[in-house]
């Protein structure tokens, strides 16, 4: 134990230091062993699975569809809740899930396209407002790239361009989170967490499946 706490206070801070060794040698072994996991300055970032619903997506992941749903409503002089497939504009039939779900005991689930709203997960009043011409369901189906041509608002490129800023700029907001491979799930809760002021981010294996001009781009972030 003592060891762990002598090898974590010799880590540098200021920089970024890395732990290499041949695969199975015990790297994330010996660093999360090393690590107070209650101490609040430290950050851990893996590829661990996200929590969420069937509903979750990078846009509610991340918080920017609140203030999507407050530009629409602002636009259309509706109320916010209209634009959420969790509330007032869903469709009654799914649910605001899109998709509707068949329990058939000791089988498998079965999973359908929602037939009333074709999967588009919102009513037909919904789809009626626009924001500079686009419905809240064409908003989600934009990639990260496309949605930081497309808005204006401030706390949404704000988080808009962490997300490109970590390579996940060809993501769709409304992407079904479980649908994310590891790396991306890692990626995505980077972008999050660097808005913090937590001063130490472990990374475990971040560069996982990244192109080489996506690695020097997360370099950049971090130095950034």
């Amino acid at each position: 134990l003592e060891f762990r706490r002598v090898l974590f206070r010799s880590v540098p801070l200021g920089v970024l230091v890395a732990v290499t060794g041949v695969a199975g040698s015990g790297k994330s072994s010996l660093i999360h062993g090393c690590l107070p996991r209650t101490d609040p300055s430290v950050t851990v970032i893996d590829q661990s699975p996200i929590r969420g619903s069937r509903r979750s997506n990078p846009a509610t992941y991340t918080g920017i569809l609140d203030p999507i749903r407050k530009a629409f409503a602002a636009a259309n002089g509706v109320p916010a809740a209209l634009f959420s497939a969790n509330s007032e504009g869903a469709c009654p039939a799914c649910n605001g899930l899109g998709m509707v779900y068949t329990d058939l005991g000791f089988m498998a689930e079965i999973a359908s396209v929602c037939e009333a709203c074709e999967g588009r997960r919102f009513t037909d009043e919904v789809l009626r407002h626009r924001l500079r011409g686009r419905t809240i369901v064409e908003v989600l189906a934009m990639s990260v790239e496309e949605a930081l041509a497309f808005f204006t608002e401030a706390p949404v490129r704000a988080v808009l361009e962490r997300l490109e800023g970590v390579g996940l700029g060809y993501l769709a907001l409304g992407q079904d989170l479980d649908t994310l491979s590891g790396g991306e799930r890692q990626r995505l809760r980077l972008a999050i967490e660097l808005a913090g002021t937590t001063p130490v981010y472990v990374l475990d294996e971040p560069t996982t499946g990244l192109h080489l001009q996506d690695v020097d781009h997360l370099v950049a972030l971090l130095d950034g």
